[in-house]
């Protein structure tokens, strides 16, 4: 039988001296330890402070490996606090689904935006399959000069897709993207997602505070501040758009929002009924498209043959395919083209499913 594990030594605990005991000696000893304690605790306090202040009372939160620049360089990061917005954390966690979507097959997951995509080896795999192409590239760079040459050829392909030229753009490098700048990636990201139409609703006019943190030759550190917008208001084109009366009535008037949904629930039942189909809201029933088509049908007086569209569509792309057929028939009988994307309806985006039909019922709204 094995010997018992013999116990950690420890050190002997001496009995409390009893307070009765302490003499009037003892007791002035101990209050001026403690006075003494107290005043170099202050000390220590004031001397921190003093080593830590920025200086400035409205000086920005810089993380303290941020203050290891040479002489005369320059670094731009982001304010912490901004990263704490609701918006961006939103834009963030956007792009990372629609990230690992396009990259489900390859058993590609991202986690963190700047950690797993600064040595350009999840950008290449995400090109490839947006382009549906190879890049000439090694596939595995261990070295930091190898991940800087292949994210160098992976950005000159990004910016001839773009912007047809190879040559660098001012908002993302192979510098910025390698040292993980969030707002260069984020730029870049937004860009692509755009270019390619990406079937996400990107949140818009998502800004963000940015530090520019400069070394001079005398190491003095100085900074200035600016807010960088990484996302604006758009079309479905991808360009810049007017705010409308229902982005005002989605921010300043939530009251008279839900007016404009009850008339446009009845106006739709009123036709819907005729094939025995009723909604009770807007918020998804549109979302596969097969109401709006009939709805076209039943508008305009005309059947629609099953066969050019999904009457149960099963996936994102045969409800994209019912919602870009109902944007046709619209444009067939003289509407204009949707603002919205098919891509939108399919992502039950309200305000872009409310724009659709607020069309429909300013031409159909007087028709028996």
């Amino acid at each position: 039988m094995s010997s018992p594990r013999p116990k950690s030594p420890r050190t002997p605990v001496l009995p409390k001296k009893d307070d009765k005991d302490e003499s009037f000696w003892d007791k002035i000893g101990t209050i001026g330890r403690k006075k003494r304690i107290k005043e170099v605790q202050e000390v220590q306090e004031e001397g921190k402070y003093a080593i830590d202040s920025p200086g400035s009372p409205t000086a920005p939160e810089i993380p303290p490996e941020e203050y290891s620049l040479l002489d005369n360089e320059a670094r731009a990061i982001i304010e912490p606090r901004s990263l704490e917005e609701p918006r961006v954390q939103e834009l963030i966690q956007v792009l990372i689904d629609w990230i690992n979507d396009e990259l489900a097959a390859q058993r590609i997951i991202v986690k963190d935006i700047s950690e797993d995509l600064y040595d350009g080896q999840v950008l290449q795999k995400l090109l490839e399959k947006l382009q549906e192409t190879k890049l000439d590239v090694p596939e595995v760079t261990q070295s930091e000069e190898g991940q800087r040459q292949k994210l160098a050829v992976v950005l000159r392909a990004v910016n001839k897709v773009l912007f047809g030229t190879g040559q660098p753009v001012t908002k993302w490098s192979v510098e910025s993207v390698h040292s993980k700048n969030l707002v260069s990636i984020l730029h870049l990201l937004v860009a692509l997602a755009r270019h390619y139409r990406a079937p996400i609703r990107l949140p818009e006019n998502v800004s963000v505070g940015v530090v520019v943190v400069k070394k001079d030759a005398q190491n003095q550190l100085s900074h200035r501040t600016y807010t960088e917008d990484i996302t604006t208001t758009y079309d479905e084109l991808g360009m810049r758009c007017e705010r409308d009366a229902f982005d005002a009535l989605f921010d300043h008037a939530p009251d008279k929002l839900q007016v404009v949904k009850k008339s446009l629930i009845t106006f739709v039942n009123k036709h819907l009924s005729k094939v025995n189909l009723e909604v009770s809201d807007l918020d998804s029933p549109f979302h596969d498209g097969v109401c709006l088509v009939l709805l076209m049908g039943l508008l305009e007086g005309f059947f629609v043959p099953l066969y050019d569209f999904y009457l149960t569509p099963k996936d994102f792309d045969q409800k994209v395919h019912n919602v870009a057929f109902a944007f046709e028939l619209m444009q067939d009988v003289g509407l204009a083209k949707p603002k919205a994307r098919p891509e939108d309806i399919v992502n039950l985006d309200l305000k872009s499913t409310l724009r659709v039909l607020y069309n429909l019922f300013t031409k159909y709204k007087n028709m028996a």
